[in-house]
């Protein structure tokens, strides 16, 4: 007798707490589902407060952990290196790992990580978003994306030593480091030697992407600006450089070619300009 109400009492135990994880995971949609909405409206703190209340009750809800990320990201402003805002993108950057933990399907995956190297390409931290956005060319090869981002990257990682090491030479921007010049070389080849990899890497990427989307004009434009790179650290190859400088030049055709061409396909688009990438 005993024993049946041992084992009566173990099932009502039981049942109590499936009821009561039903009732958080239905309590978890309905903040998710609040959550959704204030974000929607652009009530981005409110969002938050849902979000991670819906988080808190179901931590195996995926969806409540993207949105959750997307709305501390969505609050990140890029540039200002302050405590608060660093920790709203290091929050965002702590709910997309977590749903890259859960193995969740590829289209999460993929926006997971590229919003986490976006964050850290605006915290310039270069290498760890690199390895995020190859993260996401891994998980889908087929969007050209994370290839031009990390084409971006390479050229901000090459374009500002490089500018930085003219300048102290006292080179105008249209001067390129001579290899005459005995200080000049010296730059030019230490320059080759640390952005080379970078170079190589950049004209790669961007080459894929253009490759996976072949009107990609911004891919095109900074291709021209990669090449110019090269260019610039052909120490002792001036005919290198020259073909580096051709080959900038066709990719400047190409990328206004393919500006006009999309603009023509809208209805009334005047002109087109190509602006250079920052």
């Amino acid at each position: 007798m005993n024993k049946s109400i041992r084992l009566l009492t173990l099932a009502a135990a039981a049942l109590a707490i499936l009821f009561s994880m039903g009732c958080s995971k239905l309590r978890a949609r309905d903040q998710l589902n609040k959550g959704v909405t204030a974000y929607k409206n652009a009530k981005y703190e409110e969002a938050i407060d849902h979000f991670q209340q819906s988080v808190a009750l179901d931590p195996t809800l995926i969806n409540a952990k993207m949105y959750l990320a997307t709305a501390y990201a969505q609050q990140y402003i890029p540039g200002a290196d302050t405590p608060d805002n660093n920790k709203m993108a290091d929050q965002a950057i702590e709910q997309y790992q977590s749903v890259l933990a859960m193995n969740p399907a590829r289209e999460q995956k993929v926006n997971s990580a590229k919003g986490i190297a976006y964050l850290y390409l605006n915290m310039k931290k270069f290498d760890d978003a690199k390895k995020f956005y190859r993260l996401a060319a891994d998980s889908d090869p087929n969007d050209p994306e994370p290839y031009y981002s990390v084409g971006v990257i390479d050229w901000t990682a090459c374009y500002q030593p490089r500018m930085e090491e003219r300048a102290k030479l006292g080179l105008k921007p249209d001067e390129n480091l001579n290899p005459k010049n005995k200080d000049q070389k010296q730059v030019c080849a230490e320059l080759k030697i640390k952005n080379g990899p970078s170079i190589q890497e950049g004209i790669e990427s961007l080459n894929k992407a253009i490759e996976l989307r072949p009107d990609y004009d911004d891919a095109m434009a900074y291709l021209n600006l990669m090449y110019r790179e090269k260019a610039d650290v052909e120490c002792d190859d001036l005919n290198q450089r020259q073909e580096d400088l051709k080959t900038a030049d066709t990719w400047v055709d190409k990328t206004l070619s393919t500006k006009k061409a999309k603009a023509e396909k809208q209805p009334g688009t005047q002109g087109i300009t190509l602006d250079q990438p920052k």
